[in-house]
């Protein structure tokens, strides 16, 4: 335990006094070894409080860590927010080309109510816009204010933990979200060399979930899709089917 040493000259003072007014003889003043006691448990008292701030700050500051995005993803991940790399999105691009050799999206979807946000996130990330739409369509029915029984909010669905780690701070705000989730999911694309069904289930699940799975490719990820939860598998169907309704 650590005092004060304006404390500690406080003690003393009053001890001192004590001890002074027993050997003059003089009766010790009501309340005088009351009062020391009373500070020293008031002492006692700060330093527990101290202490206990101090281990709730700690365990604040872990829980915040643990939910930072960039701790989950390793070195694909930059938290410099307002840099965006138009070669990552050019690479990205390339990836899912050929990874889709014959399935080429053609750049062009099916309108929705927030056409523009879709598009600005679709040219900085490299996310096809038929993907981003398949996806929010699929995770919120393009409903910006629809909350999860989990907790993830908004039209991409973005756990608070994972908005935070991507700077949003109104997951209900569909420019935000719109951003934060196709960012998100371009990591995850780029994490899984534009593997989509891995990328996807990555978004659903977690990509911790699919590290300690072992699977490092689409093929092997349908052989053992058994192993994922239940909502993860039918994820991956849900948004290939929703893709196909916005492609053109």
């Amino acid at each position: 335990m650590q005092i004060d040493p304006r404390n500690s000259r406080q003690l003393l003072e009053l001890q001192l006094s004590n001890i002074n007014n027993q050997t003059n003889g003089s009766a010790v003043p009501t309340g005088s070894t009351t009062d020391f006691s009373n500070m020293m448990d008031g002492l006692l008292n700060a330093d527990t409080r101290s202490l206990s701030d101090a281990e709730n700050q700690a365990s604040t500051s872990k829980r915040s860590n643990d939910g930072l995005l960039w701790l989950q993803l390793g070195s694909t991940y930059s938290p410099d927010l307002n840099t965006v790399s138009s070669s990552r999105a050019g690479s990205l691009e390339s990836l899912l080309a050929s990874n889709n050799a014959g399935q080429a999206d053609s750049g062009k979807s099916v309108p929705t109510d927030f056409e523009s946000l879709i598009s600005q996130a679709s040219a900085k990330y490299g996310v096809p816009e038929s993907l981003i739409k398949a996806v929010i369509d699929t995770e919120s029915g393009f409903n910006p204010n629809v909350v999860s029984s989990a907790g993830a909010k908004g039209l991409m669905q973005l756990m608070d933990g994972t908005a935070a780690g991507l700077g949003v701070s109104d997951s209900f705000d569909p420019a935000q979200n719109i951003d934060a989730g196709t960012k998100y999911l371009s990591l995850q694309l780029q994490r899984f060399g534009g593997q989509e069904k891995m990328a996807l289930a990555a978004y659903n699940a977690g990509p911790g979930r699919l590290s300690r799975l072992g699977v490092t490719n689409d093929s092997e990820l349908m052989s053992m899709l058994h192993l994922l939860p239940v909502e993860t598998q039918n994820y991956i169907t849900k948004v290939e089917r929703a893709r196909f309704k916005y492609s053109v």
